[in-house]
């Protein structure tokens, strides 16, 4: 007979790649976890993922299982937490991915009251910057900055944001101000690596405009551009959540060139088919209110 400890064991390794992670996940012993598995294996009559020196890897079998058994452990968390609600308690693990420089700016100094508030949530935070699969790596939702590219997720906004041409008065004093997108496409910019192409995009009354400068830094974290344009490398297109005290404390400069940068917003999204819980969304109300509309980081004007 299958033990729900070994589907949620087969589930968690799946997810992080290995046995010391899941255990790490699981807040189990590796040991533990090895043997709640290899007993799942055991009841199955087949091995659900190749072990080697190298890691592990799903065979066919436990590909099959997987949808399954991830679908089973979902539906027994949210089944506790569906209990726990019905006697007014917000409980049960919650997993998220989160990027990096807004999650440490912004969203920590956010959840620490509703975690306060709500003390039988487990939460899992996820700092990071990349493109996740939220229902196949496992997280109940993600938080993201920009637009939302994947039809799979069902999104829910939380705050406006806007991004900003910025540099250091130094930069400028030396370089001049541009004034024009023209006049901007020959200046060096420090870019998003994130993004994949090292251009802007405004908003123009002729349409979109693409500005692709020259480089003077490419980097995937918003905290490095920041500090860069402080230091004078270049102009950087960052988001107010990250400028806005730099610009409030003169330490960067608005850069006006007539047009608007594409707008985006701060969101937090779900996998589409699956019910969120009641404490995603009571974090989602949480967020929201703690943000502000419109929100307290965006002081530049």
């Amino acid at each position: 007979m299958m033990k729900l400890d070994g589907i949620t064991a087969f589930v968690a390794v799946s997810q992080a790649g290995s046995i010391s992670k899941a255990a790490q996940r699981l807040r189990l012993a590796k040991s533990v976890v090895s043997e709640r598995l290899a007993e799942l294996e055991h009841g199955l009559g087949t091995a659900l993922v190749h072990r080697t020196t190298r890691g592990l890897s799903m065979t066919e079998d436990g590909a099959a299982f997987l949808e399954r058994a991830m679908r089973i452990v979902h539906e027994i968390e949210e089944a506790s937490a569906d209990m726990a609600e019905r006697r007014g308690t917000l409980s049960g693990p919650l997993r998220l991915s989160v990027p990096v420089t807004f999650g440490r700016m912004h969203l920590g100094p956010a959840l620490y009251p509703f975690l306060a508030a709500h003390r039988q949530i487990e939460l899992t935070l996820d700092l990071d910057d990349r493109r996740v699969d939220a229902a196949a790596d496992g997280y109940d939702a993600v938080v993201r900055h920009g637009s939302i590219g994947d039809s799979r997720l069902v999104a829910w906004k939380l705050a406006n944001s806007r991004r900003v041409l910025v540099a250091s008065p130094g930069y400028l004093a030396c370089h001049g101000a541009p004034a024009s997108i023209a006049e901007l496409a020959t200046h060096r910019g420090i870019f998003y690596l994130n993004r994949g192409v090292a251009d802007w995009r405004f908003l123009t009354p002729s349409g979109m405009a693409t500005v692709r400068g020259r480089s003077a830094l490419q980097v995937n974290n918003g905290d490095m551009m920041r500090d860069a344009a402080v230091a004078g490398l270049g102009i950087a297109l960052l988001p107010t959540f990250i400028v806005g005290a730099e610009v409030k404390a003169g330490r960067l400069c608005l850069v006006e060139i007539g047009a608007q940068a594409e707008a985006e917003f701060i969101y937090i999204a779900h996998a589409e088919g699956r019910r969120p819980s009641a404490k995603l969304r009571a974090l989602a109300a949480c967020l929201r209110e703690a943000f502000g509309d419109p929100p307290y980081w965006d002081v530049v004007k």
